[in-house]
């Protein structure tokens, strides 16, 4: 699979995010490896602590199916800025990588910047 193909289901999945209050839908798609891809979006709620991002649905959504070994993961919104992982997202991720992750990170007009999950989150937190 091609990154732009990657980058396109993420597009799509943003399409399905449930935004009331932001009204930033995100999309993500974790790619295995084998080549199964898992979907997420981000789901918002009033109590804003219980929102989950669109890179943790799609992460929950592989383990929740015994997959684990990941290689990529797109995440699209519309917007101006390149859409980039968030803190949480960053440290839930390497639960299940060791750094090398790779991470697309696109804006609405479809250009897009690559970086390892490691050189976004140097230092995580690991026993």
């Amino acid at each position: 699979m091609t990154d732009k193909e990657l980058l396109t289901i993420a597009r799509e999945a943003s399409g399905r995010a449930y935004v009331p209050y932001s009204k930033f839908a995100v999309g993500a798609a974790l790619e295995c490896r084998g080549g199964r891809v898992f979907t997420g979006c981000n789901v918002e709620n009033a109590a804003l602590g219980d929102t989950i991002c669109a890179e943790r649905t799609a992460c929950v959504k592989a383990v929740s199916e015994g997959y684990r070994d990941y290689v990529r993961l797109a995440i699209y919104a519309e917007s101006q800025n390149y859409c980039m992982p968030c803190g949480s997202c960053r440290q839930f991720l390497s639960e299940f990588n060791d750094g090398e992750l790779e991470i697309l990170c696109c804006k609405a007009d479809g250009r897009y910047v690559s970086y390892r999950l490691k050189e976004l989150l140097p230092y995580t937190f690991n026993y």
